[in-house]
């Protein structure tokens, strides 16, 4: 059993905000299993975008864990927001965490 969304995202907002990392919610899902993504703004022109990992990388694991993957790695801002808004045709029910952060920090677990 995986937690819902609108708890997920709190906390990780939350523990955003306790590692010094500036982060918010800009948009607001499906409360229970809407789809996360993460946008890192790099503040020097670049952008990157995590997304909800398949679960075909991790089936086996039963811990109820999120995992991400980068989407777009290194893209400009404009190529990331090109890519949420296919995200959002595609699923309108997506959350959107935003992070301005020069070092690229998400704090997401990442799927190998």
């Amino acid at each position: 059993m995986r937690l819902r969304s609108d708890f997920w995202v709190s906390a990780h907002l939350r523990r955003l905000d306790v590692e010094g990392v500036p982060a918010v919610l800009r948009r607001r899902g499906a409360a229970e299993a809407g789809a996360i993504f993460v946008k890192v703004d790099r503040l020097d022109g670049s952008a990157d975008l995590y997304g909800p990992a398949p679960q075909a990388l991790f089936e086996a694991e039963e811990s109820g864990a999120r995992r991400f993957v980068a989407v777009v790695t290194g893209g400009s801002p404009p190529d990331v927001e090109e890519r949420l808004t296919r995200e959002i045709r595609f699923d309108s029910d997506l959350w959107i965490i935003e992070i301005d952060d020069r070092q690229g920090r998400h704090s997401l677990d990442l799927a190998e």
